[in-house]
């Protein structure tokens, strides 16, 4: 009895990572948001907090500012002088790939010692508070939680 309920359980647990690892691939590969981001790159336009009356800040040299989302879930970044890594998954919205919801991971980051830069200080702290992307125009807005602000960012070369 006991043989025939471990040959049961493996069964399970076997096809259950079958799914699982199916279904992993094709969020990666998938359509809809992942495809519109995955192997894309971004330099850093501007960031305009929420409210009326704020300027939008702007970094002095763009591309050190970037963003790569790999096909395989990995986000590389540039912030200023230093590099960083992390994870990504997006959603694609009702209208299609074109919005959605976005997940990006903790962004594990070199720790050089920049100029003083209002977004240097700034962009590694929102990364995780980013939660929608809209691409418009060939540029990438990433809004933050709570209608925070938006990093509007233009597509580069890979």
């Amino acid at each position: 009895m006991k043989t025939v309920q471990r040959r049961h359980m493996q069964y399970v647990a076997g096809t259950a990572a079958a799914v699982l690892l199916a279904t992993g691939c094709a969020g990666v590969a998938g359509t809809g948001g992942q495809a519109q981001l995955a192997g894309s790159a971004w330099q850093l336009v501007g960031y305009q907090a929420a409210g009326t009356g704020t300027a939008e800040v702007r970094p002095a040299r763009p591309d050190q500012y970037q963003l790569r989302f790999g096909a395989d879930g990995r986000l590389s970044a540039r912030v200023d002088c230093n590099q960083g890594s992390g994870t990504w998954s997006a959603t694609p919205g009702a209208a299609g790939g074109a919005s959605g919801s976005l997940m990006l991971g903790p962004l594990a980051t070199t720790r050089m010692m920049c100029p003083p830069s209002p977004l240097g200080g700034r962009l590694p702290g929102d990364i995780e508070a980013m939660r929608s992307y809209r691409i418009d125009g060939g540029r990438l807005h990433l809004e933050l939680a709570g209608g925070g602000g938006i990093y509007t960012w233009e597509r580069v070369s890979p």
